[in-house]
């Protein structure tokens, strides 16, 4: 691989790595929505 190539990889990974983290976040907020409203509702 050249150092261009080796550049094009880590700089497709770091994008991926946000996506990802974002969508983690994202169902970590879902999540925490569902409970609360779960607890306000009296289910939980």
């Amino acid at each position: 691989m050249t150092p261009d190539d080796q550049d094009l990889v880590r700089a497709r990974q770091k994008s991926r790595s946000k996506v990802l983290a974002l969508l983690l976040a994202a169902f970590v907020v879902l999540m925490f929505a569902i409970t609360i409203a779960k607890i306000k509702a009296g289910f939980g």
